[in-house]
């Protein structure tokens, strides 16, 4: 699977990139058919806490995925989001064993 990151309005440190590569391959495992997954971090322009920004699409047969979340560190919207895509592939692999 080929994931690629970009940082939006900032620079990301290895820990950061290293998290989201770890939990972004846990999607493979509950779908092999990935092809690859982009990751979107960026920064909003919000006067709340909660001004960190993540969206995922992965790239599958058919339509792509796509999830984003809003949270105060990106460490809690990457989980966010990355629950979410699992909730979308299972959803996606019951319908196509109807």
């Amino acid at each position: 699977m080929q994931i690629e990151i970009q940082s939006i309005d900032f620079s990301a440190n290895q820990e950061l990139k290293s998290f989201v590569l770890e939990k972004v391959n846990t999607l493979a495992r509950y779908y092999n058919q990935v092809i690859g997954s982009e990751i979107f971090l960026r920064l909003d322009n919000s006067h709340t806490k909660e001004n960190k920004v993540c969206q995922i699409r992965l790239a599958i047969p058919g339509n792509d995925l796509l999830a984003t979340a809003q949270c105060e560190t990106f460490e809690k919207a990457i989980l966010k989001v990355v629950k979410l895509l699992k909730r979308q592939v299972q959803k996606l692999k019951i319908k196509q064993h109807n």
